[in-house]
Formats: structure tokens, C-alpha cells, sequence
């Protein structure tokens, strides 16, 4: 599992979020179906859980923060069960998808490993309550989905562990993985470590992961 923040940010009205192109145009295997008015949904309930909790949110809740009624929301998902699915199904494909496309396009493991940080970074700054949500409310997944994330999850720290041993070459297979897991520490930390302007986040994260990737 790629270990995630907890959150500590105050207490804050959820303000709606205006619909945006799902994941920034980046493909995953059913991001197709994502509508910019279902990825607003999701983005305000992504906040909503972050901030009091799978359980703490009510289906009404959800809704009136959508500016529609409560049973109005299943006409875009079945149940809450299935938002919180799509929700973290959706960003471990992206991660994933992303990470591979990054590593495709990359000259050589150095450049490889840069290109992860930067997109993983992008990630933890942007999405803080995805983070959140991952890390309390795994376990209110639904068994199918919650395999599904681990699988998704365990091929992204391979694309890592990957890179990271070409980079490296006296590392074993499992001293790559154990890396690849200390950098998402590191990178995920974002919900209670973001005290900085997210630019001089970006720069404090980007050169932390440099150097213990020995990249700096």
C-alpha cells in the first residue's frame, strides 16, 4: 500500500468546486465515463470525507453540497459506496496510467525518476483530500474495489521500484519497493505538511526526493 497523510487541515466551509475536464484529460481505464459534472461530484465529496469521514457525511449532506437533493445524487451513482469506489479506483488508475506514460517518455532512469517526482508531486499538491480519504476510509471500500486499488497500487510502486533500481544498480528488488515506499511518505505528506505557497511546496517536495533518490 502506498502509505498516505493524515489530515490536519482546520475546519472549512467546502466551497463547490467548478467542473473541470475529468483528471486533467490523463486517461484510466473507465476515466471515459467520467462526466466534468460527475468529477465535480466527486471532487465535493472527496472534500467532504476528507474533512469529517466516510461515515460522518451524510447522503443528504453530499447533495445539498452538490446544490441538488440527496436521492438526486444516484442518478449519478448508485450508492455512496460506489462514489467512494469510483473515487479512489479513478485516481489509482490515473497514478498509474500517468506514471508509465512518464516513464515511456523519459531519456534514461534519471530522467525516469524526475519525471515521476514532478507528476507525483502535482498529485499530492492538487489532490490533498484524495489523500485523506485513501488513508482513513480504506477500509469503508467495497472488497472488489479495495483489490482493485491494492493491485493498482502495488504496479505504480513497481513502476517506481522499476526506475529506481536502473538508477541504482546495487539496490535489490526490495530495497527499490522499501524506496519507492519512503518517497510516497514523503510526497503524500502534503495535507499536514503544507504550510508553504504550493510553487515553494513543489520546490521544498522536488528537491527532498531528489536527493534521496541521489538525484540532486
Amino acid at each position: 500500500m502506498i502509505p498516505l497523510a493524515v489530515w490536519e487541515a482546520p475546519e472549512r466551509q467546502v466551497v463547490l468546486p467548478a467542473p473541470r475536464t475529468p483528471w486533467d484529460e490523463l486517461a484510466g481505464t473507465n476515466l471515459e465515463l467520467v462526466t466534468p459534472r460527475r468529477q465535480q461530484i466527486l471532487d465535493i465529496a472527496a472534500e467532504l470525507f476528507a474533512a469529517r469521514g466516510f461515515h460522518g457525511v451524510s447522503v443528504a449532506e453530499l447533495g445539498s453540497a452538490c446544490g441538488i437533493s440527496g436521492p438526486a445524487l444516484y442518478k449519478h451513482f448508485e450508492s455512496k459506496d460506489a462514489m467512494l469506489a469510483e473515487m479512489l479506483v479513478s485516481i489509482s488508475e490515473t497514478l498509474l496510467a500517468e506514471g508509465r506514460s512518464r516513464v515511456a517518455s523519459a531519456d534514461g532512469s534519471r530522467a525516469a525518476l524526475e519525471a515521476l517526482v514532478e507528476w507525483h508531486i502535482q498529485f499530492a499538491i492538487d489532490h490533498r483530500a484524495l489523500i485523506v480519504v485513501q488513508d482513513r476510509d480504506w477500509s469503508s471500500l467495497p472488497d472488489e474495489a479495495r483489490e482493485r486499488v491494492r493491485a493498482l497500487q502495488r504496479a505504480y510502486v513497481d513502476v517506481w521500484a522499476a526506475q529506481i533500481r536502473l538508477h541504482d544498480t546495487t539496490l535489490s528488488p526490495e530495497a527499490s519497493r522499501t524506496r519507492a515506499h519512503v518517497l510516497f511518505g514523503l510526497l503524500n505528506s502534503t495535507p499536514h505538511s503544507g504550510r508553504l505557497p504550493d510553487p515553494q511546496m513543489h520546490d521544498v517536495l522536488r528537491d527532498m526526493a531528489h536527493g534521496a533518490l541521489g538525484l540532486a
